[in-house]
């Protein structure tokens, strides 16, 4: 403890969107704090976007979900994707910044209750291979990672594997997306018995369509896992 607090004076923690000095570490200064855009209130059950109004007595769907539910049992997001959110997880995919994976995985382990599950089993969105070797690290798996040391939960970071590359996602349709990702994604064969008969939490940076959650799920499921709820580190949300 005395040598906690020796570092800690010596090296005092920095904003990990700003940079300006914050008590502790791994945190957000306050004014970082007040313009990150944090999911709050009411949102959809199943996909985690906020929405208007407040609880009622039925499960609240967006007209999205309402109209084209995803194959997933329940969704969350923590932040907006959007301004010094975004600007965060670029910085964690693109910039070598893994040192946001902690505060990141905090705001996420905290919906983790929200998806009703009693003891799921944590499994990130895999990277494939040569994206992987380039970047060196999966941010997602690294969140999984974190998630399951705040919660208490069991992660399994190789659950799941990319069969093909896939290219990127920005800047598509949402029927695109579903084309790009399409049958990409497969249980790993070897962890299959840890799969079957558990309940999935799927862990991924960002949620735009849900195209790429589906694919996993699909997977999932049909190596006898018995339901997945998705959670991402943030929720692409329609202007208007």
């Amino acid at each position: 403890m005395q040598l906690q607090k020796a570092l800690t004076a010596l090296f005092p923690g920095q904003c990990v969107s700003c940079g300006e000095l914050v008590e502790g570490t791994h945190a957000l200064c306050g004014a970082c704090w007040a313009e990150t855009p944090f999911i709050a209130g009411l949102v959809c059950d199943q996909c985690g976007v906020p929405m208007i109004g407040e609880a009622g007595g039925g499960r609240p769907l967006c007209d999205d979900c309402m109209a084209a539910p995803g194959p997933w049992k329940r969704g969350r997001a923590a932040l907006k994707y959007d301004g010094r959110a975004r600007a965060m997880i670029l910085a964690l995919k693109h910039g070598d910044r893994t040192d946001i994976v902690r505060p990141a995985a905090r705001w996420m382990a905290e919906r983790v209750p929200e998806l009703g599950l009693s003891d799921p089993l944590l499994v990130p969105v895999p990277l494939h291979w040569t994206r992987l070797l380039r970047r060196r690290y999966n941010q997602s798996a690294l969140l999984a990672q974190e998630i399951g040391r705040l919660a208490g939960l069991k992660v399994l970071p190789d659950g799941l594997a990319r069969r093909r590359r896939t290219g990127t996602q920005e800047n598509r349709s949402r029927e695109e997306r579903i084309r790009n990702v399409a049958g990409s994604m497969i249980a790993h064969p070897g962890r299959v018995p840890q799969l079957e008969g558990r309940e999935v939490i799927v862990v991924d940076d960002v949620m735009t369509s849900g195209a790429t959650f589906s694919e996993a799920t699909l997977a999932l499921l049909e190596a006898g896992v018995t339901a997945v709820s998705v959670l991402a580190l943030a929720r692409v949300v329609k202007e208007g």
